[in-house]
């Protein structure tokens, strides 16, 4: 059987690979600074606009394996990123959100708070619900945690599980008024 360790590090280089192909086609397709923006643009949309710890995770589950740092806090970190992104991107580099599809429904969710801002919220109850779980798993797997889990386990993931549930449905109900389909 393969080391654990070894097989995140090759997802991990997989997708980061991914993200360098994407940012290469988009600086191909416009210019280095223009790619570059709009692939840091992109990676924070699917940080702060999608209810599941997507691009995120792409740090958080390597950190916790080879490091012990909990996801949930990894998470923090990207989100302040993601955040501290687009307020730069919005002062200094307004026109890179008209690059891609990604980055103009990134301006538009930004400069709608009503409603759109709550598709951030929701994304951000999706992520740390998902991210929780995530770190109760590897707690169960590490033998951390192992009798609280299973004390409490049923009760508590129901009401988290059915929670998770509204947050989604939610979500795809604002996503689907930006005019997006997500069938």
């Amino acid at each position: 059987m393969k080391n654990p360790k070894h097989q995140v590090i090759l997802k991990f280089t997989a997708l980061l690979l991914i993200l360098v192909g994407y940012f290469a086609y988009l600086t191909y397709q416009y210019d280095f600074l223009t790619g570059g923006v709009a692939a840091l643009i992109t990676w924070s949309f699917f940080v702060l606009c999608t209810p599941v710890a997507d691009a995120g995770f792409l740090l958080d589950f390597p950190i916790r394996v080879l490091f012990g740092v909990r996801m949930v806090l990894s998470e923090i970190f990207v989100w302040a990123v993601a955040i501290s992104l687009n307020t730069v991107a919005m002062l200094y580099f307004r026109d890179y959100y008209q690059t891609t599809l990604i980055t103009r429904l990134m301006e538009s969710i930004i400069t709608t708070p009503f409603p759109y801002w709550f598709i951030v919220l929701l994304s951000a109850i999706g992520t740390f619900l998902s991210i929780r779980f995530g770190d109760e798993l590897m707690d169960v797997l590490h033998h951390k945690d192992r009798e609280f889990f299973y004390s409490n386990h049923f009760k508590h993931e129901i009401v988290l599980f059915v929670f998770f549930l509204f947050v989604l449905f939610s979500y795809y109900e604002l996503i689907a008024s930006l005019g997006i389909s997500v069938a």
